[in-house]
């Protein structure tokens, strides 16, 4: 899929940290309970590190206790795309920037959590921004 945001790889690594590079451009994870948003509970809007789109709002975050920050809706369906992901030996649903084709993590489904959705994406700190909300 072409993205809005097409910039080769080496302009990316150059904007990027390396952790960030290997997260959004390699689809690396950080670990478990280590991201700056796993615990947050500011009011904003979650956007992409990479490029900027708004991807997720603080009124969907909630607690998971899985060690990322957790979501059970993005702020638009078409801000994020979502591709099947085969590595590792499972089969899940990897989450991408819709904007810029960068990974923020994955979706989960019937897990039991009491959202409206039943849905979890789990997503890394490293690939979000959070723009606290203006009183």
């Amino acid at each position: 899929m072409p993205y809005e945001i097409d910039k080769p790889e080496d302009q990316w690594r150059a904007e990027l940290t390396p952790q960030e590079y290997h997260v959004l451009r390699e689809a690396g994870t950080e670990r478990a309970f280590t991201g700056e948003y796993t615990d947050t509970k500011i009011a904003g809007v979650y956007s992409c590190r990479a490029c900027g789109a708004e991807l997720f709002r603080s009124e969907t975050k909630f607690e998971s206790h899985c060690g990322w920050p957790s979501f059970y809706d993005p702020a638009d369906s078409s801000a994020v795309e979502l591709i099947e992901d085969r590595s590792h030996g499972m089969v899940r649903t990897e989450v991408r920037c819709a904007r810029c084709g960068s990974h923020l993590g994955h979706v989960f489904a019937g897990e039991g959590y009491p959202t409206p959705t039943d849905q979890r994406y789990c997503i890394n700190s490293i690939s979000l921004r959070l723009e606290p909300q203006e009183d």
